[in-house]
């Protein structure tokens, strides 16, 4: 499944080509009326769905997955449309899944390494070690890795997964969906797992910026908004320990210093994080209105 909002039809076309011979059914939510879907994505035995309006990641990733659960689909496999997965990274899913649940391991998603191609390094996969998140990188001998969360793109899910965590979560409409069903799922009991061997290349963040050595990825104000309001309301949440939460309101710290003294259009960054942070106070959530 593929969601998309405003995709570049040409990038989309590779991103179909790669992952059609690797799934038995391919749907596109669009989060739009479908205009800019090109005639020959259409022509690849590709479902499309147009939402006519930007329902949110959390809104089009639901009808996707319960679509293709109603068609009998034994995992769905989450994809945006900035990823291109190897021609193997589905069979390598569906690999590391099935020897992790022959351990008795109570599965959550399966995820890939990425390369963003703007940074060329593999991301790590994240996981929490006590008040910190620690980074277990790809070079490592062990063919998976836990992690507490994996990006959405690429992420692997089981019907029995989906049936005990449930959906994701559509008042976030974008950012920390991902984050919030793999906390939700590990509090749950069941563990994400990310595939060294299981490779595709995805695109993070509008831009990227040079700091101190490292290469931050740069979002827009209104990102950083959703950011900001979506990590407050996870916080908030019930079931969520104290040291997610003090991971999670450390970051908005950081976060805000950083993109309020760096950068271009501080101002407007200040604001809609600051908007976003009041938001994530009193309880507001879905889209943002224009």
């Amino acid at each position: 499944m593929i969601v998309t909002y405003r995709p570049a039809p040409h990038d989309l076309l590779r991103l179909v080509q790669a992952v059609r011979p690797q799934v038995d059914l391919l749907f596109i939510i669009d989060n739009g009326d479908g205009r800019l879907i090109p005639t020959e994505v259409l022509q690849s035995d590709v479902t499309l769905i147009c939402l006519g309006d930007n329902k949110g990641i959390g809104a089009a990733q639901n009808i996707g997955v319960s679509e293709a659960l109603r068609q009998g689909s034994a995992f769905v496999l989450l994809l945006d449309q900035d990823s291109i997965p190897a021609g193997d990274m589905v069979a390598r899913l569906i690999e590391a899944h099935e020897r992790l649940v022959s351990r008795g391991t109570r599965v959550a998603a399966v995820g890939p390494s990425y390369i963003d191609p703007r940074q060329g390094d593999v991301a790590p996969f994240v996981y929490r070690d006590g008040f910190q998140l620690k980074r277990r990188q790809s070079k490592t001998a062990e063919a998976v890795a836990e992690t507490d969360f994996l990006i959405a793109s690429g992420c692997l899910v089981s019907r029995e997964a989906l049936s005990a965590v449930g959906l994701m979560e559509e008042a976030l409409f974008i950012d920390y969906v991902d984050i919030e069903w793999g906390l939700r799922a590990r509090d749950q009991g069941f563990l994400s797992f990310g595939v060294h061997a299981a490779v595709m290349t995805h695109s993070l963040g509008d831009e990227w910026l040079a700091f101190c050595g490292r290469r931050v990825p740069v979002h827009s104000p209104l990102r950083h908004y959703y950011q900001f309001r979506n990590a407050i309301w996870l916080a908030r949440r019930p079931w969520i320990n104290w040291p997610w939460r003090l991971i999670l309101l450390q970051r908005l710290v950081l976060q805000f210093l950083f993109f309020s003294l760096f950068g271009q259009g501080r101002l407007q960054h200040v604001r809609k994080m600051g908007l976003g942070f009041w938001h994530g106070m009193t309880g507001r959530s879905g889209k943002l209105p224009e």
